[in-house]
């Protein structure tokens, strides 16, 4: 058994709570109720927005929440990404956690971010290598996503030093890329004993490339739904798994999302953003869900 010492919530707010007039009283009480993280994702071709705006606005009316988003790099001009994620964790006081995500893959998603064909991953990491020799003041000569940077410097720098990038995936090129390049992991849609065997991988794999992932820095996105949810708020998440079982995938219930929250603890895993299987629905009530996982799982944060 392994346990990481700290243990830390993060809440994805539902699309109702990113609406106008919404997402404001959402961080509020997120900050109230002391949840550690605010976590918004990036689905470029969704109608949630950039999260890059969610987390902006999120810094001007917070003051402890941590920060934290899923971020698609590919699309984006790889300078320009690095100054706002710079100036960013700037404004926020050093409170931005990210995770580096390809995407969903689908063939338009591919086509409008320049991906129709090739590895979306490796090109993930080239854009992470640059978006580090930014941070660390280097002057970058490269040639990437058709720009061109001859001795180019970054400013302004995060305040974070180094401002730490997690990588997402659980299949085995996604774990050797955390091994070989991240500074933590997030994963998803995948049961206690494959969370361990991913971190078991990892840790051997990066200590294969002289490195060490900090032992706490092992992450999972976790659904949930007080009542069993209706199959279309779950069938994205199905589709992701060969055996469509989510039984030990997504959280139904206080007693059963503790239980899994405990069965991710003992696979090694310390940190989870918990999402809320109607994270879509645009007119889902969003107070007293927050206000039940608060209830749920707050007194296990530590």
């Amino acid at each position: 058994m392994q346990r990481a010492k700290k243990i830390r919530f993060a809440v994805t707010p539902p699309a109702s709570a990113l609406a106008p007039g919404a997402f404001t009283a959402y961080l509020a009480a997120c900050e109230r109720l002391g949840f550690d993280t605010l976590w918004v994702s990036d689905i470029p071709l969704g109608a949630q927005g950039d999260p890059l705006l969610h987390l902006t606005y999120a810094a001007a009316r917070t003051t402890r929440l941590k920060l934290g988003a899923n971020i698609v790099p590919l699309g984006r001009n790889p300078h320009w990404l690095a100054k706002q994620l710079a100036q960013l964790d700037q404004l926020c006081a050093g409170r931005l956690l990210l995770t580096f995500v390809p995407g969903l893959g689908s063939p338009a998603e591919r086509a409008a971010l320049g991906y129709a064909t090739g590895d979306r991953g490796a090109a993930l990491e080239a854009v992470l290598g640059l978006l580090r020799r930014w941070w660390a003041g280097e002057r970058v000569t490269a040639n990437i996503e058709g720009a061109t940077y001859a001795e180019l410097a970054l400013e302004p720098r995060p305040r974070q030093q180094p401002l730490e990038v997690w990588l997402a995936g659980k299949g085995p090129l996604a774990l050797t890329r955390v091994a070989r390049a991240a500074d933590g992991w997030l994963t998803s849609v995948v049961t206690p004993a494959e969370a361990e065997a991913g971190r078991r991988s990892i840790e051997a794999q990066a200590a294969e490339f002289g490195r060490v992932v900090d032992p706490e820095h092992f992450g999972i996105s976790l659904p949930y739904a007080q009542t069993p949810p209706p199959a279309a708020a779950v069938s994205a998440l199905a589709a992701r798994r060969a055996d469509g079982d989510l039984s030990d995938v997504v959280a139904v219930g206080r007693e059963r999302l503790r239980e899994l929250i405990h069965a991710y603890l003992e696979a090694g895993l310390s940190k989870f953003v918990l999402r809320p299987t109607s994270a879509l629905d645009a007119n889902a009530p969003w107070e007293d869900d927050l206000e039940w996982l608060a209830e749920a799982v707050l007194d296990l944060q530590a």
